[in-house]
């Protein structure tokens, strides 16, 4: 009754109309879109800019491990088949693994240092193993990507690089990742390996979240200039899973604050939700019939004090990311504000490092355990040694063996250098790297016999380690014409 009579006072009745107004008006247009949303249900909990039309950068790969691991499903191929690099893939942009043609990797090893190091040329053996060529894999996305409702979304190549007309929202990328969820839940772990070992190089994952936000269980990064930095993450406590998309992001690191700050939200709740009007479910969301934003300008533009990669950590958002410094995205904070509790500092977020985990050993040749792991694990480090005499780079490498968070930062920064090189220091070519660690239900990898005789460090990680087996198409966007060298991660 108390609140009633407040109500009948005109001077509350106008706070509360132009708070009722805040919550109903979308916010103004900017270059980032955020969507948050229930796994099990597709209920959207908060969206802005959702159906933005928006360039995927390495998100891609999400699709190419769906289409893959499909495959596998389906008997079509298997986690053990080998999968022969080709010049086409060798010649991949970075971030890569660098294979030489003609090496063999398995499915499996593939799709590990493809969603872990984001490497485009795995996602092209991928591609061509089991669709026979990229374009002959970009139709499979596409269909696929039709079949799952994902009416916003364009594929032209299997890992993110740019290319005109390749295209998604955030909208379809919570389409694809709770697909994963549901359809694949024996190769969801794909999607949350903290990170992988190959030879004496310890890569960690991209996503920030993982082995840092309490609950944190997938997916995937992805950055070039024209996008931003975007990220899809899942997160479950007490049995309920949000999956939120973060897309144009003005750093890798604020892509992990803003998703995490979206997560929270969903876990917390909010007692004002009554107030807010419904938003209904995921698929529901009507489309924007516009252009992607082109951010290449923002995020590699020379106002920029560093070059823009995964490994952008310390950039905060800057007035020209479009969004509040103080992360508070969503109409509700306006007046939310004090009756939540303080959503994390990026400082106290991405500050503490992230769960001791040991790496998934990859491997290049054919599936092997015990004693055959370890020695293809001691051949890859050996492959890896004549590059030594070459510089920064591959000395950086060697000192990752220590596992050191400062040594991983390093020889991330190394290949920026040395790729910045290739492509005549262009702010464009410069790619990515970043870190994280592993969940508690990541299946066991390869464990085998030990090895006789003195081991290396590599192979007692060997048997330590745990080994895992177990839409219409929219109208093509225009990819702007500075991007085209530009590395996906």
């Amino acid at each position: 009754m108390h609140f009633l009579r407040l109500l009948r006072n005109p001077s509350l009745k106008w706070i509360l109309a132009v708070a009722l107004f805040a919550v109903a008006t979308p916010r103004a247009a900017q270059a980032e879109a955020l969507l948050l949303i229930e796994a099990d249900s597709g209920k959207v909990l908060q969206a802005d800019n959702a159906t933005m039309p928006w360039y995927p950068a390495s998100l891609s790969k999400l699709m190419t491990a769906y289409v893959t691991l499909t495959a596998v499903k389906e008997g079509r191929v298997s986690l053990d088949t080998l999968l022969t690099v080709s010049p086409t893939a060798a010649s991949q942009s970075p971030s890569k693994m660098g294979l030489r043609p003609g090496t063999q990797v398995t499915v499996d090893n593939a799709l590990k240092m493809m969603l872990v190091k984001s490497a485009n040329d795995m996602a092209v053996v991928l591609a061509e193993g089991v669709g026979g060529s990229i374009d002959g894999f970009a139709a499979m996305m596409n269909q696929t990507a039709r079949k799952l409702g994902m009416t916003q979304t364009s594929y032209v190549n299997p890992n993110g690089l740019p290319a005109d007309g390749q295209i998604t929202s955030a909208r379809d990328m919570a389409i694809l990742a709770r697909a994963i969820i549901r359809d694949l839940p024996e190769y969801e772990y794909f999607v949350h390996i903290p990170s992988i070992r190959f030879g004496r190089r310890i890569t960690q994952n991209f996503n920030k979240l993982i082995g840092r936000y309490p609950g944190a269980d997938g997916f995937k990064t992805g950055f070039i200039c024209a996008s931003g930095y975007n990220l899809v993450a899942s997160a479950t406590r007490d049995g309920k899973r949000l999956i939120a998309v973060v897309l144009g992001a003005s750093s890798g690191r604020m892509r992990a604050v803003r998703a995490a700050q979206l997560l929270d939200r969903g876990f917390a709740g909010n007692g004002l939700a009554w107030l807010r009007p419904s938003l209904g479910t995921v698929e529901n969301l009507a489309p924007i019939d516009a252009s992607p934003p082109n951010l290449h300008e923002e995020m590699c533009g020379p106002k920029r004090k560093r070059p823009a990669s995964d490994e952008d950590e310390d950039t905060i958002a800057s007035s020209t990311g479009g969004s509040a410094t103080n992360g508070e995205g969503g109409s509700m904070s306006f007046f939310a504000t004090g009756l939540q509790a303080a959503m994390p500092k990026p400082s106290e977020l991405l500050g503490l490092p992230a769960a001791p985990s040991e790496p998934v050993v990859v491997y290049t040749g054919p599936t092997k355990t015990g004693a055959a792991l370890a020695a293809a694990v001691e051949a890859d480090s050996e492959k890896m040694q004549p590059a030594v005499k070459r510089g920064k780079r591959t000395r950086v490498v060697i000192k990752v063996d220590k596992k050191s968070d400062t040594d991983a930062k390093s020889e991330a920064k190394g290949e920026a250098k040395s790729d910045a090189k290739k492509d005549g220091n262009k702010p464009d070519s410069k790619q990515a790297t970043a870190k994280p660690a592993r969940h508690a239900n990541a299946k066991p990898d390869n464990a085998g016999a030990k090895p006789a005789g003195a081991k290396s460090a590599a192979a007692k990680s060997v048997d330590k380690q745990a080994a895992a087996k177990p839409a219409a198409k929219p109208k093509a966007a225009t990819k702007p014409k500075s991007d085209a060298k530009q590395p996906a991660s």
